[in-house]
C-alpha cells in the first residue's frame, strides 16, 4: 500500500521520495470510489517519524527530580544569614601540620566514649552511645556501673564522690558510689532541656553545664550548624537549693565547660562560632561575658582544666571553607543539606586536634591527627602525665603521653 511505501521511504531518510508517494496517494484518494480508508488529509501534512529514546527520557526525568529535590525539598531547620568567618588558622603557627595524635594507644571501650573522667585511685570512666557508664579499673577490669537510658556526654566527680553526668537525652544526672542514679535536672522553666552537653563543678558544689540547643536534639547537630541560630545556654545548678539559673543564652551550640583555677570565671565553647565564651563569676566584671579565644581551626567540643592552670580543648573536626563561604546564604545551605542527604555523607573530616591553651586563652601547643586513628575526638583529659582522648564515634579511648 502507498502508506507502507511512504513509511519505508520516510524511515530511510528519503523525504523527496516520501513526498512523491504521498502526492500520488492523495490524488488517488480523490478519484477512488470508495475513498481510501486512511487518506492523507493534505499534501502538506507530512507525518513525522519520531525515534523514541526511553533511556534518555528516564535520565532526564531523574535529573529533573534530583534538581527539584535539591532546590525545593523541605529541610528540618530554618536558616538565617551571618557574615563569612575569618580564614581558618589551620596549617600555620601552633597549628602547623603534625601527626602526633596518631601515636596514641587504643583502649577498647565500646562505641562513643565522648567524655572521660578519672577518680583519685586512677580508675577511668566514660559514657557510651548506648547509655552505659563504664569503669576501667587499674587492674585491667571493665565494669558497667549504670545505664542512663540516654546519651551520656560530659562527666565529672563532685566532692562527695558522685559521678555527675551531662546526658543529652536524660538531663543532668548523679551516679552515687552505690550505683544509685538520680536525675538532678531535666526541665527549666517548665520546658525540657533537649541537649545537655558538658559540665564543670565548682568548689562550692555548684554545677555549671551547657544546653547545646533549644531547637535540635542529640543527633541534630548538623542541622543546628546549618541553621545558624544561637539558642545554646550556659546554666548553673545549685545542689543546695536544687534550682537552675541561666547565666548565658544566645550561644551558637553551647558545648564544653570549664572553670578557671580561681573560679573567677567559667568558660563555654561555642562550637559553631569556633570560639570560647567567658562568663565572669566574681570581681568587677561579675555577671558579664566576653570572648576568651576565637577563630579556632576546627569545631571545639569538650574543654577540661589542665594541671598547670591552662586548658585542654578538643577540636572534633576541621572547619570547611566551603561551608564558611555559605554562611551569608541560607538558601544555599538548604541545598548543601539536601546534597549531603543524597550522598549519604557527613561534612565531618577525619582530622582532630588536642589544643593546649594557657590560662589566658592563647594556643601554645596542638597535637593533630589526619589519619583517622583518633577520629572525631571530643575530649582531652590530662592525668598522671597522660592524655586520655574521648570520641563521639570511635570504639576506643586514645591514650598518649602529655607533652
Amino acid at each position: 500500500m502507498a502508506r507502507n511505501r511512504y513509511l519505508r521511504a520516510a524511515a530511510s531518510g528519503d523525504r523527496v521520495g516520501a513526498k512523491r508517494i504521498m502526492m500520488e496517494a492523495w490524488r488517488f484518494s480523490r478519484l477512488s470510489d470508495p475513498p481510501m480508508s486512511e487518506p492523507f488529509n493534505s499534501p502538506d501534512a507530512l507525518p513525522v517519524v519520531v525515534k523514541r529514546r526511553p533511556v534518555l527520557s528516564a535520565v532526564l526525568a531523574l535529573l529533573a527530580l534530583a534538581l527539584g529535590y535539591l532546590l525545593f525539598w523541605p529541610v528540618p531547620f530554618d536558616p538565617v544569614a551571618s557574615p563569612v568567618p575569618p580564614p581558618s588558622p589551620a596549617g600555620a603557627g601552633v597549628y602547623a601540620p603534625n601527626t602526633r595524635l596518631a601515636e596514641a594507644a587504643h583502649l577498647k571501650s565500646g562505641v562513643g566514649p565522648e567524655g572521660v573522667e578519672m577518680d583519685a585511685a586512677g580508675n577511668l570512666y566514660t559514657g557510651l552511645h548506648d547509655g552505659r557508664i563504664l569503669r576501667f579499673g587499674t587492674d585491667g577490669s571493665v565494669r558497667e556501673l549504670a545505664n542512663t537510658g540516654g546519651r551520656p556526654l560530659g562527666l565529672e566527680f563532685d566532692a562527695r564522690g558522685n559521678l555527675i553526668i551531662a546526658d543529652a537525652i536524660a538531663g543532668l544526672l548523679s551516679l552515687a558510689p552505690d550505683g544509685t542514679l538520680e536525675v538532678l535536672a531535666l526541665e527549666l522553666d517548665g520546658k525540657r532541656m533537649i541537649f545537655v552537653d558538658d559540665l564543670a563543678i565548682a568548689s562550692d558544689g555548684k554545677i555549671y553545664f551547657s544546653d547545646a540547643s533549644t531547637r535540635h536534639t542529640y543527633g541534630g547537630d548538623i542541622a543546628d550548624l546549618l541553621e545558624n541560630r544561637a539558642t545554646g545556654r550556659l546554666i548553673v545548678y545549685d545542689p543546695a537549693t536544687e534550682k537552675l539559673e541561666v547565666l548565658l543564652d544566645g550561644l551558637y551550640f553551647a558545648n564544653g565547660v570549664a572553670l578557671s583555677p580561681d573560679e573567677s570565671f567559667v568558660l563555654v565553647n561555642e562550637t559553631f562560632r569556633y570560639r570560647i565564651a567567658r562568663y565572669w563569676l566574681t570581681g568587677d566584671k561579675a555577671g558579664t561575658h566576653d570572648i576568651f579565644t576565637e577563630n579556632l581551626p576546627g569545631y571545639p567540643d569538650n574543654l577540661t582544666e589542665a594541671p598547670d592552670g591552662g586548658y585542654w580543648l578538643a577540636l572534633v573536626a576541621p572547619r570547611l571553607p566551603e561551608l564558611d563561604a555559605l554562611m551569608p546564604y541560607p538558601f544555599l545551605r538548604k541545598v548543601f543539606w539536601r546534597a549531603l542527604e543524597i550522598a549519604g555523607q557527613s561534612p565531618a573530616q577525619p582530622q582532630s586536634w588536642a589544643v593546649k591553651l594557657d590560662r589566658n586563652g592563647k594556643a601554645v601547643d596542638a597535637l593533630e591527627d589526619t589519619t583517622g586513628h583518633i577520629f572525631m575526638m571530643t575530649s582531652v583529659l590530662e592525668r598522671g602525665g597522660k592524655l586520655y582522648l574521648g570520641s563521639l564515634v570511635n570504639d576506643v579511648i586514645g591514650i598518649i603521653d602529655a607533652p
